[in-house]
């Protein structure tokens, strides 16, 4: 994935505070169903700038490929490449441009659940993306994450072998041994920066602090108030020293391990392909050795030989499935993995900190 990165022409991506709080508002009402929208900016020195951003409306079941599922979840997943909200988008971005607002599109977001979102609608999306402008991302917002009070906003790309994998649709062994390409190399992620204005921050800066239940010392001139400074609150909270574990652990090792299982499911159905072929290779050997044998005993008898590649139409090949599912399983396993690993930290560190009033002497 290091050798993807050397392809990509930015290199992080920044987000505006204005735009992290409309999909943070847009994807926390329409929880638990996924919510999808376009976002806007340009690319300067090498930093993607997102500066604003709309939601997609509603999808009729009508714009919506017979491939997917009619219910909430399976529409909205599928918003960002129906043909309603592809026109939808276009005139959304005319009338930005009328405003003198950024008209660059620059991707698309969507919010996850439990970092659950590497799947082929998701690839999908991407792809119908960035095979028209390479300069797009994916924002993920993760709302179940958000809602502990650290904001989760991931940005990610496909990398340049997997558009061209995916655009050729050769997901094989055969394709995948010659590409080198591993689940490794689906997803290149961005760093994501929140900017804040010269005016927002001026205000921030300018916020009150929470008033003391004490009697203040007033000061009695102006060298006291250089001398002392505004004493900003604690920051972060003490709501980090709780030693409960994360409750999102239980629910990511579950979910881990329904990954797991449809690994393991891919993995059988491979197998089976395996021995299917296997089978069948087998009865053109007896059958080539059958007829070679046949055929030299025409030759003897100074008889026209039968042809030998007659096999191709009495035999047929078991099709390979694609490798692709098995791929973003494999993937979002790892996406699982970590944020496993980021939890079980936090937890351990607490641990061993009291570690010693825990244990008798």
């Amino acid at each position: 994935m290091a050798d993807s990165t050397k392809d990509v022409p930015f290199k992080t991506v920044q987000v505006e505070a204005l735009v992290v709080m409309k999909i943070v508002k847009h994807c926390s009402n329409s929880f638990p169903t996924a919510a999808t929208g376009s976002i806007v900016g340009m690319d300067k020195d090498g930093v993607l700038e997102i500066t604003n951003t709309f939601p997609f409306p509603t999808v009729d079941v009508a714009n919506v490929d017979s491939g997917h599922q009619n219910d909430a979840s399976a529409l909205a997943a599928a918003a960002p490449r129906a043909k309603a909200n592809i026109v939808y988008q276009n005139e959304m971005i005319r009338h930005l441009k009328e405003v003198n607002v950024d008209a660059n599109n620059v991707g698309w977001y969507t919010s996850a659940t439990m970092g659950n979102f590497v799947n082929s609608s998701f690839i999908e999306n991407q792809y119908h993306y960035q095979r028209e402008n390479d300069r797009t991302v994916a924002l993920v917002h993760d709302v179940s994450r958000s809602s502990q009070g650290a904001l989760s906003l991931r940005a990610f790309k496909l990398t340049r072998n997997f558009m061209t994998a995916f655009k050729e649709g050769k997901f094989t062994t055969e394709s995948l041994q010659k590409s080198k390409l591993s689940f490794k190399d689906v997803l290149v992620e961005f760093p994501v920066n929140v900017h804040n204005s010269h005016l927002l921050t001026s205000y921030l800066h300018q916020l009150p602090s929470t008033p003391t239940e004490a009697d203040l010392a007033m000061p009695t001139s102006l060298s006291d108030l250089q001398r002392d400074p505004i004493k900003m609150p604690l920051y972060p909270s003490t709501d980090i020293l709780d030693l409960s574990i994360d409750p999102f652990l239980e629910k990511t090792c579950d979910l881990l391990l329904d990954s797991i299982e449809s690994h393991y499911t891919e993995l059988n159905n491979h197998q089976y392909y395996q021995r299917q072929l296997a089978r069948e290779q087998a009865k053109i050997t007896a059958w080539q050795t059958k007829r070679k044998a046949e055929n030299a005993a025409r030759v003897a008898a100074k008889q026209q030989p039968l042809p030998e590649d007659e096999w191709q139409r009495v035999f047929k090949l078991p099709q390979e499935p694609s490798r692709l599912e098995g791929m973003l399983n494999a993937k979002q396993v790892e996406q699982y993995s970590k944020q496993i690993d980021g939890f079980t930290a936090n937890v351990s560190a607490k641990m061993f900190a009291v570690r010693g009033n825990l244990l008798p002497e």
